[in-house]
C-alpha cells in the first residue's frame, strides 16, 4: 500500500483510518484505513482519528482494529 497522508489540510501524517458517511441515516463511521482510496471518504492520520466528532443529531460509528498494530480507534 502507498503512502496516503491525512485528509486534513496541512497534515502530512500517515492515514490510519477512513472515515465515511451515511447522509440518509446521519451516520459517520470511522474504522481502519480502507484498501483503496474513495473521493467519497476522508483518510485521517490517529491524531484526527480519535479528534473526530460529528454534528449534532448526527452518530459517530467507532470500528476498532482486528488484530495486527494498527492503532486503536
Amino acid at each position: 500500500m502507498d503512502f496516503r497522508p491525512c485528509s486534513r489540510v496541512a497534515c502530512q501524517a500517515p492515514a490510519v483510518a477512513t472515515l465515511t458517511f451515511d447522509y440518509a441515516d446521519a451516520l459517520a463511521v470511522l474504522g481502519p484505513l480502507a484498501v483503496t482510496k474513495s473521493p467519497h471518504s476522508f483518510d485521517l492520520c490517529a491524531r484526527h482519528a480519535q479528534l473526530t466528532t460529528v454534528p449534532a443529531g448526527w452518530s459517530l460509528m467507532r470500528h476498532a482494529a482486528l488484530g495486527g498494530d494498527q492503532p486503536q480507534l
